[in-house]
């Protein structure tokens, strides 16, 4: 009988779909915060230095998670193509993480220090050049668009405030370490670092 009043007042039945969403989630959710793997760096895992973090906001800027994800499930088919299955320890200083969900591109978790800077160069200003069926647009503008070293710098203050582990000298130094660079730099330099707390072979 009771069901019956609760599907015929909709206001009592949004009220109660809302209290339970809000219970699993928090069953979900609460128990995460407090294991020590999902909320300390794994070994090796350092913040973001300003080239690298101003290349994760062309990444982002420039929509590359659409096609590539930053996630490697703990499947054979997986790790055998792209290395170790990724860890919540990896993830600490992304904000937001770039996991993604569709691979029409592979995924890029461990793709640091597997190309060269220059095959990188050269392949996101004319993919077709190095893989000849690949269905990725080219980006020669990021070679001539230059940094904005102040905003590097403010993205890092920001990101302290929500816990990052800035120091003050590396925050100083982020304009002078951006200064003549451009977006192509960054971009490349936040690839390079992108899996290298598994190298190869570790695990």
């Amino acid at each position: 009988m009771n069901h019956q009043k609760l599907e015929k007042n909709i206001a009592l039945m949004g009220v109660t779909i809302a209290l339970v969403i809000s219970v699993a989630g928090l069953v979900e959710i609460l128990p995460l915060m407090f294991q020590a793997e999902t909320t300390k760096p794994l070994e090796g895992v350092e913040p973001y230095a300003p080239l690298q973090l101003a290349g994760r906001d062309v990444y982002v800027s420039e929509g590359c998670y659409v096609c590539h994800s930053q996630q490697i499930r703990p499947f054979r088919s997986e790790t055998e193509r792209y290395g170790h299955y990724s860890v919540a320890g990896e993830f600490v200083y992304d904000r937001p993480f770039q996991f993604g969900s569709k691979r029409t591109g592979p995924d890029l978790a461990r793709v640091g220090g597997r190309y060269t800077d220059e095959w990188h160069r050269l392949h996101l200003i004319n993919p077709r050049d190095l893989v000849p069926e690949s269905n990725m647009p080219g980006y020669p503008w990021l070679a001539k668009e230059m940094l904005d070293g102040e905003n590097v710098e403010l993205r890092m203050r920001r990101l302290r405030a929500l816990g990052t582990p800035y120091t003050d000298e590396q925050i100083a130094a982020a304009i002078s370490v951006v200064d003549g660079k451009t977006e192509m730099d960054a971009l490349i330099a936040y690839l390079q670092g992108l899996g290298l707390a598994f190298p190869r072979g570790r695990y």
